[in-house]
């Protein structure tokens, strides 16, 4: 199991090829399907805001869910059931980090997977993919119960 993570906020310059690479895993060539969002602090001088899934143990978007279309992923974090989805928008009011963002077109939340393809693209080593070892995985398994 694999989970997103900031190593380095301090880093970013906000070029935003994280969201390009997100967005172009999803077929589209522009931000707007990113999973992750970059957003200025006040430009090169204050930094950048990376915001990101961090693989809640407990996600409070899956726990609000209507209709179950959000369910915890293994590992932390959560997984879309678009079908279920009735694009009430009441996971991404309830994301305490603001990283579940909205699809317009689809009408949908557009929710990280942690396939890692967005710190493959960071060229200043501001994400990495880290990989769970399972011990942890159980313990976190625990806490949930």
């Amino acid at each position: 199991m694999t989970r997103l993570s900031v190593v380095d906020a301090q880093r970013c310059v906000g070029c935003e090829l994280c969201m390009l690479a997100c967005s172009r895993r999803q077929n589209d060539v522009g931000l707007v399907s990113s999973c992750i969002g970059v957003q200025s602090s006040g430009g090169m001088e204050h930094g950048f805001t990376v915001i990101v899934c961090r693989a809640c143990y407990n996600p409070p978007c899956a726990r609000v869910c209507p209709v179950d279309a959000l369910s915890v992923r293994k590992g932390g974090g959560v997984i879309l059931n678009k079908a279920k989805c009735i694009g009430c928008k009441t996971c991404v009011g309830n994301c305490i980090l603001g990283a579940i963002f909205w699809d317009n077109s689809a009408q949908k939340p557009l929710v990280c997977i942690h396939c890692g393809i967005c710190a493959k693209y960071c060229p200043h080593g501001v994400l990495a993919l880290d990989q769970l070892p399972e011990q942890k995985m159980e313990v976190a398994a625990d806490a949930q119960k």
